[in-house]
């Protein structure tokens, strides 16, 4: 097994479900003061976050919800983008050009922000009042925010339990499934190391995931072509591409959307024979009740996919902190 500091990663875990207390807070003084629409901007991986929580609250809630590229929302805007609306986003360096310019267009429409930017001292965290800044985990930390305004709608009512479950068990049961998915990921580096494209399909709040990780870790970190794809969307023209060597990895969640990836899934054995199915319902989630195991169905994936990168490093023997592009140009 390749050994990873399981104490740093429980306590990250555990340090964001401390949070709590602090988004609450937050939220509870905007839901008094009233608000419109809510937000969840980013770009790249932060985008993709925000997408996931999307797409659990319109089937979950009736409070509108909207995930907005940075960039987008610059150049074609947004009507609903003004006085009311919230913006919620979370940086990790709080210097992304995107994003610096958004807050600065969030101040001038008077809509309220929710900032949670990993480095405290960031130009970014010191412009934004009430400013969160604890590293990593902002999947945890941007569901937090949902969780509490739906709660507040009334549409969350296993609010309190639910969160007792994340707290009592959720950094071990993620630290375990990282134990029993590393002879999968190293067997799953080994195979793809020198693929030509890699596609990676999924569903539900593990779209976002999938699109992030397709993007932002196998081309940005690794350096490997891949193309993301909805479950929805792969009987729709994908599937005319893939042959019995083709790379394809569906990722299938616990969600309401599951049955989306499943059909992938039952279908690819008929024309591949270079197929991966990452279900997380195979991982066992010790102290998580079975109907809250699909609202961190996303966390499962990372824990697994987490495994294969680490392998993929290794064995490639290239750091995925190199960039040859991104901050080294501009553009």
């Amino acid at each position: 097994m390749l050994k990873f500091d399981e104490q740093k990663q429980l306590d990250s875990v555990n340090g964001a479900l401390k949070l709590r207390g602090t988004v609450e807070a937050i939220v509870d003084r905007i839901v008094q003061e009233g608000y419109t629409d809510l937000f969840f901007v980013g770009v790249g991986g932060t985008y993709a976050s925000g997408m996931q929580v999307v797409t659990y609250m319109a089937g979950n809630s009736e409070i509108s919800a909207y995930a907005e590229n940075a960039a987008e929302l610059l150049t074609s805007g947004s009507k609903k983008f003004k006085k009311g609306a919230v913006m919620i986003f979370s940086s990790v360096t709080g210097s992304t050009e995107e994003m610096v310019k958004i807050v600065e267009l969030a101040k001038e429409r008077e809509v309220r922000i929710i900032a949670f930017v990993d480095k405290a001292d960031a130009p970014l965290a010191k412009e934004i009042e009430g400013c969160i800044s604890y590293p990593g985990n902002e999947q945890l930390k941007l569901f937090m925010v949902a969780h509490r305004f739906m709660y507040h709608n009334h549409e969350f009512d296993d609010y309190a339990d639910f969160y007792r479950e994340m707290e009592d068990s959720l950094a071990q049961a993620l630290v375990d499934v990282e134990k029993k998915a590393d002879a999968f990921g190293l067997a799953f580096a080994q195979q793809h190391e020198y693929d030509d494209l890699h596609y990676f399909v999924g569903a539900g709040t593990l779209w976002g995931a999938t699109y992030s990780y397709a993007m932002c870790y196998w081309e940005e970190m690794h350096w490997i072509r891949t193309k993301s794809i909805h479950a929805a969307e792969f009987f729709h023209g994908m599937l005319e591409v893939v042959e019995k060597d083709t790379p394809v990895t569906v990722f299938v969640g616990e969600d309401a959307q599951r049955p989306l990836a499943e059909r992938v899934a039952r279908f690819l054995p008929r024309i591949c024979a270079n197929y991966t199915i990452i279900d997380t319902k195979d991982y066992e989630l010790k102290g998580i009740s079975e109907k809250y195991r699909g609202l961190i169905s996303h966390l499962v994936m990372h824990a697994v996919t987490q495994r294969i990168d680490a392998h993929l490093e290794k064995i490639s023997c290239h750091p995925m902190g190199i960039r040859r592009y991104y901050r080294r140009l501009d553009y």
